[in-house]
């Protein structure tokens, strides 16, 4: 036993110690430090017209010395470092004009020893994104004041700055969006230690010269990232928290081209937040060290999606590259508004069905509850379903204009537009994973879409734990509505053999049920399912084992466009909403 335990001693130290275990007098080479490094540069487009290069910010770079195994670039712009084992590298300088960069390159030779060199480029970048600039200030010689998107998912987050499959073996490329963590709506206005966040005022100028600026009013306090706050304040909390910090003073703005490549991801359609198109590409860039809101300690900030009333920016922070910080911003002041996230009260099986078990009763203002619901995006290819399976017209967002919570209800709006490939965008919100539920009775408050080619839907699929796709999973539709067939309501089940166009169907006229709300039930025990429209039931089909009506399901609420069962669209629609007041679960 002895002797084995000793033979197992020298295997592991001959693998994992093997400079400790080798004889003394091994040795590893002659070390030689590198010597005459030279440098070149070429500016892309240089001639006598365009000295700084052609405005693309493109340089390419040589770099030679006796006896190097590798050369490591800092190009003196903030950018990370490149190694290559040729000397060669092209790199784009992006700030905007004529800049001058200290660029340092060093070569390493056996054992490790480096010889480095300095040189001076002086570099034009064009690069602009005037579209940006309005959307930011409102156009020339304007001002736009910009707040914490509060309703929001994921107003604030953080993801890796790199792909997971690179930083933890096994992972997924998920380094454009917080994959690490993401605040729920409001969460951050209603916790004391960051409600500052939430009084933060970001004011975006341009003058008559397209020239921006930016003002950042904290109303005296700045919600500062906890591993910033002793070298900035010399104080620190223990966890980020608001602190007293001045943040007086105009910043200048400069446009710059991103330095990332998105083209490492194939398919956007899929990522929240983006609307199926990839990142705008546009960076900015503050002076004085100004900062956007949360202080990670950066001043650099890339645009990821901006429009008139929404901006989406990612910041990589000061202190660790490894992490990107997310920021959402609009136009709207969330002082004043307040969320009330309703989820699972409880779960009985007393067979009444006459216990309140689960209720979302839209009792707030902004985005769906992220603790209720999560987002179906695209068009339905980046999943082999384009057109969601029906040839629908449509492309889910989760855009405001699509989908939002106001006035005590959800507002789930189709809309005619020519958006990432389709004539038509909407929304479709689901309830997977979130809250599901086997048996009871639902109730729901609702006023449907109209218009020709509308298809709105307040419905439920199972799950997969008991069959791996549809329709053996199970479909019930509550209730749908066709605006071709105004105020008829059906109500269906779909499994196997009765599915699709031969569902398990009926309906039944309910007068204006787009102008008034209405109340649509569900019944659902191991024995029978039942459907109620204002009042009357109109369908009823015997349950049992047979039928995958026996597991967990969730909601999904959507309006579809056309389809197979939607059918032609009016030519002349423009715009049309689903309201839901609530939906409660009794069981």
């Amino acid at each position: 036993m002895k002797n084995l335990k000793f033979n197992i001693f020298l295997w592991i130290c001959s693998l994992f110690f093997m400079s400790a275990c080798q004889e003394e007098d091994q040795t590893f080479g002659e070390v030689v430090i590198p010597t005459n490094l030279n440098i070149e540069f070429e500016l892309q487009g240089q001639d006598a017209a365009n000295p700084f290069g052609d405005g693309s910010g493109f340089v390419n770079f040589k770099a030679v010395a006796d006896n190097a195994i590798t050369y490591q670039f800092n190009f003196g712009d903030n950018s990370s470092t490149v190694t290559t084992t040729s000397g060669e590298t092209k790199h784009r300088f992006s700030l905007t004009g004529v800049n001058t960069y200290s660029v340092t390159v060093s070569a390493s030779g056996n054992g490790g020893l480096k010889t480095s060199q300095a040189i001076s480029v002086e570099v034009f970048s064009a690069f602009d994104d005037q579209e940006a600039k309005d959307f930011l200030s409102g156009g020339a010689n304007s001002s736009k004041i910009w707040y914490l998107a509060a309703s929001r998912p994921a107003h604030l987050g953080v993801g890796p700055t790199l792909p997971l499959d690179i930083q933890i073996n096994g992972g997924a490329t998920q380094y454009y969006f917080p994959a690490f963590f993401g605040t729920t709506p409001f969460e951050k206005c209603n916790d004391a230690i960051s409600d500052c966040l939430c009084d933060d005022e970001l004011t975006f100028s341009q003058d008559a010269n397209s020239q921006l600026t930016y003002q950042l009013n904290n109303n005296g306090q700045t919600f500062f990232n906890a591993a910033h706050q002793q070298g900035v304040l010399g104080q620190q909390a223990g966890e980020d928290a608001c602190f007293d910090f001045s943040t007086a003073g105009v910043s200048t703005v400069s446009i710059s081209p991103t330095t990332e490549d998105w083209t490492l991801i194939s398919d956007w359609s899929q990522v929240p937040d983006f609307n199926g198109n990839p990142p705008r590409g546009t960076i900015l860039n503050f002076s004085n060290a100004a900062f956007m809101g949360y202080y990670v300690g950066s001043s650099t900030y890339e645009i990821m999606f901006i429009d008139n009333d929404y901006l989406y920016v990612r910041t990589v922070d000061a202190l660790d590259p490894n992490l990107a910080w997310y920021h959402k911003f609009s136009t709207t002041n969330p002082n004043g508004v307040t969320a009330n996230c309703n989820s699972a009260t409880g779960n009985t099986a007393s067979g009444t069905n006459d216990v309140l078990v689960w209720e979302e009763d839209f009792n707030y203002t902004g985005a769906p509850c992220d603790d209720n619901w999560s987002y179906d995006f695209g068009d339905g290819c980046a999943i082999n379903l384009c057109g969601w399976g029906n040839n629908e017209s449509q492309y889910y967002t989760d855009r405001p204009e699509n989908v939002i919570v106001e006035d005590g209800v959800l507002k789930i709006t189709a809309i005619r537009e020519d958006f990432a490939g389709s004539n038509f965008t909407s929304a479709r919100i689901k309830s997977m994973n979130k809250f599901e539920f086997t048996y009871g009775r639902v109730e729901v408050r609702a006023k449907l879409a109209e218009g020709a080619g509308t298809w709105p839907a307040i419905w439920m699929l199972g799950d997969t734990s008991n069959a791996p796709s549809w329709p053996a999973i199970g479909e019930i539709d509550i209730v749908e509505h066709v605006g071709n067939n105004q105020n008829t309501i059906f109500s269906s089940l779909h499994y196997p053999g009765n599915s699709g166009g031969n569902a398990n169907t009926n309906s039944t006229v309910v007068p204006d049920v787009s102008n008034e709300f209405k109340i649509y039930e569900l019944s659902w025990t191991p024995t029978e399912i039942s459907f109620k429209a204002d009042g009357v039931t109109f369908h009823t089909v015997p349950n049992n084992s047979s039928l995958p009506f026996d597991h967990e399901f969730y909601f999904i609420l959507n309006i579809a466009m056309g389809g197979n069962f939607g059918g032609s669209i009016d030519p002349g629609f423009t715009q049309s909403t689903m309201e839901i007041d609530y939906i409660r679960v009794y069981q």
